[in-house]
This record gives C-alpha cells, structure tokens and sequence, in this order.
C-alpha cells in the first residue's frame, strides 16, 4: 500500500502509525460481530472458519505492544466486540472448541499476551459473563495435548496471561510446558523447535520471542528462568546477526518465510526484555531496517493486508499451514512499541551493524555464512538441517547446498525437468531418460568446520554421495564423490537470477554456456558456476515461473551430464555477486582444484586447503 510504503519508519512515532495502519486495514474487512476476518480465499489444513478467526487474532500481535506503549487508538472497540462474540458459545461467530493440537492453540497466545500486556483494554472492560467466557475459552487450551516445539510457548503464555488478570489459570501446565522447553535446549544460546534438526527463525520468532516476553513480565516470580532466558537470548544474538544483511533484509531459509519481517520479531524482543546485546542504536538499526526494507516490496494486497509469499504475492512457495490471514504473524516485530518513548531503544540513534566476521561458523544449525559486497552480500552453506514433519517442499527450503538474501532460493514449480524443478544450488539426480529428478533431503553424516562442510546423502538406496562445500569469498566450491549402482543423469545449479528485465542490448548483462562453464550476469545480480572435474557442460535453465521466492522469473547456470555406474567424482566452483562490480572482479579468480586419488587441493587467492575422502 502506497501509505506504508511512504512511511519513513525512522522514529517510535513513523512505526505507531504503521502498526495501527495495518491493523486499520484488518479491522475494515471484519465479519459482522468482528470475531472473524477473512483475508482471502485460498485454504490452509484446518477449516475456513479457524483461518478467518486466525486472521481476526494476529494483528494483536500489533495492536496489544501499541496500546502498551500508551498509543491511543479507536480500534478496540471493533477488538473487543470481537472478543466477546468469538468466545461466547451462544454467538455465531464462536470461535468452536479445540480439536486436539490444532491451530487455535496457536492463536490463543495473542490473548493471553492482552491479558497479561494490557488488561485495562481486554479484561476490565468485560461483563462478569464476558470474562467467565474468555476464561473458559482459553482454558481449553489445559486440555490438550501437548506439543514438544514452540507451541509449548503457547501453554506457557495463554496461562501466564490468565494468571496477570487474576483469572484462573493452571499452573501445573505451565511448570510442565516449561520444563518440557529445556529438551530442546542445545548451547550457545540455540535451541532446536523440538526433537528435530530443524534450526531455523522458529528458533528467534517462537523460542527465543515467547522466552523473553516470559522474562520481561514473570521475572519477579520467576527470576531463575528470566535470568536464564535472557543470558541465552543475548548468546544466540552473537549468532543471529550474521543472519542480517546492512541494508536490513535477512537471509531466507527455512519453512514460514511468509512471515516476513518476524524475522526481525527477536530483536524487538530483545529490547523489550532489557536485553544489551547490543547497542541500543545497533538493535534499533536492525529492526528499523528489517521493516523498512520489506515495506519496499510488494507484499500487499489492494486492501492492505499481508499476501502470502516472501517477496511478492506466491502461494507456490507456502505451507499447508498458511491461511490468508497468515502472514499478520509479521506484527510480532512491533512488539518494540511496548517501550516508552523515552527508552534508550527509542532515544538511541540508529546504528549500522557492527563489524562482522566475514565468516561465521554456525555449527547448531550446520551452516557457514559467507558475508561480501560490504554487508551487503550473505551466502550461507548448509548441510543437515531436517524437518521431520515433512513441511511443503522441506528438500528446497532446509537442504539445498547454498542460501543467499540477494538471489533467495527456489520451489519446484512441477515434477518433470530441470525447467519445472527450478533446481538451483542442488546437485538434482535422475535416472536416465525418466527425467524425475531427485535432490538432497536430509543428510546421513555431517561435519561442520572453518574448512567447510561435509555431508553424506543417499538419494537413492544404492547412490551414496559424499559432498564437501568450501567457503572462497564471493565463491564455493562443491565436491562429490558418488558411489552408484545406477547410471543417472546429474544437473547442478548455481542461484536462480531474476531475468525479468534482461534485454540483450542492456549495458552489463550477458546469459553464456559453453563446455565449461555456464553464468547470466545482469546489473542487479550475477552467478555463474564453472566446472572443476567431472564429464559436464554448461546450460541454462530457465525456471518455470514463480518458483523463486524473490523473483517470479529466473534463469539458472547449470552443469548437465551424465554419471556411470561406480564411483564418480565432480567438483565446481559457484559465483554469487550482488553486483556486476564485484563478479567483474571476482570472476577471472576462480578457485583452483586439484584432485590426487582420495585426497583434493582447493586454491583461493593465498588460501590453501587440503581434503582427504578418508580424513573428511
């Protein structure tokens, strides 16, 4: 919308008069008792009528910080009258009982944060029967089952809520949720969402942003945890920086991506807890940035609401999860205008981000980040990230070889091809002639270090492939060694490049494959991967559209060929620029590769790195 994108978003004030134009945009499209909002017509896994009470509950995410932080608003009335209507059995728009785990729990936790964040607007004002009622429906919660990854958050926060307005609330699920929290504790600040090895912005959005709400208002009565929850949060974010690119975009990865600016939810939550990490100004710099930069970007629909996607409106890309009214989850971000307005976090001028390394070793979540171009450049290789509940497309989202916040990553847009996989930073595997291609899933063995990371895959029963990803600056080298009882065809992507606005004549840009090489340089990005050994050529993919989470047109440089029966090595070096500057410079300085035997010699610049298949 023409007025959020306008909006310089540079004060306390510039943010208020977002959140409460987004939450206005919301409140217009309410159902007649205001207890649903229907934000669309596609569907999510749960029915119609839970999505349309999902999306009534989200913005409060916005609206209950807003009104914490003093900011006088009209829109409770519609909220309260909601409030009323959804929890009263007898009113149509009855919110419905809990069906097992199902995602009303989710939503619960927006309520229980306006009991406990501003209960003069949710509580007070209620009928003695109007409270019986809200008590009752958020109770329910008691009675299912738990969950054992961020929804034990919601337990602990849909009751503490209850407990800060004097209505009853059950202890004993909070202990247990709580102390189920610490399983999923690893160190250095991370968590896992859960037994599983899925470390992803649930790990900021969910583990660490309900941790430090419980720290901020339960830390007199429960100083032990408070303290724990912070001193882990301020570990993580020694981490999590080097998610965050200097002009305030973050690197896409993951499930969920269509929360968009959540991803900047935890340092909202860390100032909110009193938490230094940081620098005020460095912290402010971070969220102030993060939303400034997605109000760039198409993310609206002509009503003003959020549209599921990541960079602009694609339901290619979402989960079976995501209703319309989804994407209102990015409000956690505004949880920062709790504070007053005469908080350092506010008063503090904003910072940029401070010096980073320009490689960052992350060995919880199996990844490298490779940061370029001035801050401006992130590439993270990845290998072993896994999400045991199978989310949409889990293979593209958590293990491809490399991530980037310039080119994003893509989806399959079909099952046949190169062209309709939109295989980018994959090896994709097919038996030859099917053209059913297959890529890495989840990784048998992994291994992270300064040296790079080395994975063991099976695609297949008889096919192991033993992978190593090499940081080299702008570049990566990638290495397999295949042991295959089957003959397969291979293609191997560089990123996805948004062609949208090539024109062959355009100063700067050139798409080229030959025998060697493949690459498709434009003014706004550059890629391109060239071979180091192995029988392949180069081709260029053009991805079916809307495959790319940033761009809805892309083209990938792409190695093809063909891979016996037997053991098989190839190895390539992959370009990533943000600018046609820097692959200009970098692309005469490919990385040397040198294979003797078992043993392989990677060269870069004066760095020289030795590999052994039997040291790995």
């Amino acid at each position: 919308m023409q007025e959020m994108s306008k909006n310089s978003l540079k004060s306390r004030q510039d943010l208020q008069d977002l959140a409460e134009n987004m939450i206005s945009c919301a409140v217009k499209q309410l159902s007649p008792q205001k207890a649903w909002l229907n934000a669309g017509e596609s569907a999510a896994k749960y029915p119609h009528k839970t999505a349309w009470t999902e999306g009534f509950l989200r913005p409060l995410f916005g609206l209950v910080p807003l009104s914490a932080g003093g900011f006088k608003t009209g829109l409770w009335d519609e909220y309260l009258e909601g409030i009323k209507n959804g929890t009263d059995p007898n009113s149509p728009e009855y919110w419905g009982d809990l069906d097992g785990k199902e995602q009303k729990v989710v939503e619960m936790t927006t309520l229980g944060l306006a009991l406990a964040m501003v209960p003069e607007l949710v509580w007070e004002p209620l009928t003695e029967q109007e409270k019986k009622n809200l008590e009752t429906w958020l109770l329910k919660i008691n009675e299912v089952p738990l969950a054992t990854n961020n929804w034990l958050f919601f337990y602990v926060i849909v009751n503490m809520g209850l407990k800060k307005a004097g209505a009853e609330y059950s202890r004993e699920t909070m202990e247990t949720a709580l102390d189920e929290i610490e399983k999923s504790y690893l160190s250095d600040g991370w968590y896992s969402d859960g037994p599983t090895l899925q470390r992803d912005y649930y790990i900021a959005f969910a583990m660490h942003f309900y941790g430090l709400i419980y720290a901020k208002l339960m830390g007199e009565e429960d100083p032990v945890r408070a303290k724990r929850y912070k001193c882990r949060a301020a570990e993580f974010a020694g981490d999590f920086i080097c998610w965050f690119a200097k002009e305030g975009d973050a690197l896409p990865y993951g499930r969920s991506l269509t929360y968009r600016f959540a991803m900047s939810a935890f340092w909202s939550a860390l100032a909110y807890a009193e938490v230094e990490a940081y620098s005020w100004g460095v912290v402010k710099g971070i969220v102030l940035r993060n939303i400034r930069w997605w109000m760039k970007q198409p993310i609206f629909d002509r009503d003003g609401l959020l549209t599921i996607g990541y960079r602009y409106p694609n339901l290619k890309m979402a989960e079976f999860y995501n209703a319309p009214g989804s994407p209102a989850w990015a409000m956690k971000s505004f949880l920062v205008l709790a504070l007053p307005e005469d908080h350092p976090f506010w008063t503090a001028e904003e910072e940029e981000l401070p010096e980073l390394p320009l490689l960052s070793v992350q060995k919880h979540p199996f990844m490298i980040f490779m940061r370029g171009e001035g801050g401006s450049h992130i590439q993270a290789l990845t290998s072993g990230q896994y999400a045991r509940f199978e989310p949409s497309f889990m293979a593209a989202k958590y293990e491809k070889f490399a991530y980037s916040n310039v080119f994003g990553f893509s989806v399959p847009g079909a099952e046949y091809g190169l062209d309709q996989g939109a295989f980018d930073s994959v090896l994709a595997l097919c038996e030859s002639g099917d053209n059913l291609y297959r890529t890495r899933r989840s990784c048998r063995e992994v291994k992270v270090s300064e040296n790079g990371i080395y994975s063991v895959w099976e695609p297949w029963a008889d096919v192991a492939i033993h992978t190593w990803l090499v940081p080299c600056g702008s570049w990566h080298v990638r290495v397999h060694r295949i042991e295959s009882k089957r003959e397969l065809t291979g293609g191997e992507g560089a990123y996805a490049v948004n062609c949208d606005f090539y024109e062959k004549q355009e100063n700067g840009s050139e798409m080229r494959a030959d025998e060697r090489m493949s690459k498709a340089f434009f003014p706004w990005g550059c890629t391109g991967i060239v071979n180091l050994e192995g029988p392949r050529e180069g081709i260029l993919v053009a991805a079916h559209p809307n495959t790319n989470i940033m761009y809805s047109r892309t083209v990938i440089p792409t190695l093809e060929g063909k891979i016996p029966v037997g053991e098989t090595w190839l190895a390539c070096a992959v370009l990533g620029a943000g600018t046609a500057q820097e692959a200009e410079k970098e692309w005469s300085h490919c990385p040397e590769y040198r294979r003797d035997g078992s043993g392989f010699q990677i060269s870069y610049g004066k760095c020289v790195r030795k590999y052994s298949d039997v040291e790995e």
